[in-house]
């Protein structure tokens, strides 16, 4: 039996299908994240006393910080998933980059944007 270099058209619709959920569903979280970094109205310190005022606005930078890193890291997220789409496209998703063998089914499954193997990733 010869090793196969890439994966059949039915399966990279397999994998495409399971990108494009995972996609929305980042997009959706994506715009919750940025909604929560833009929305200045509701739930702010304009009511409260002066005392607890300075403790709410610092815990609420703390939240728009760490609201900000979340969504950085979503965007990254969903631009590794859109190459991957790309992969699927030109007939190299699942090929690690390094090795050059299929990345095996249950990673892509796990890790659908992955570009390495689990062999190539525990050499790094």
């Amino acid at each position: 039996m010869t090793d196969k270099t890439r994966y059949s058209d039915e399966e990279l619709q397999e994998f495409k299908e399971l990108i494009l959920v995972k996609l929305d569903k980042a997009r959706k979280d994506y715009e919750l994240l940025k909604n929560s970094l833009d929305n200045s109205e509701g739930n702010d310190t304009q009511d409260t006393s002066p005392t607890f005022k300075v403790l709410e606005e610092g815990a609420s930078v703390l939240s728009k910080e760490e609201a900000g890193r979340l969504a950085q890291r979503q965007f990254k997220f969903i631009q590794h998933l859109e190459a991957a789409l790309i992969r699927i496209e030109n007939k190299t998703y699942g090929v690690c980059r390094e090795t050059g063998k299929l990345i095996q089914k249950e990673r892509l499954r796990a890790v659908p944007h992955a570009t390495l193997s689990i062999e190539a990733k525990n050499r790094q």
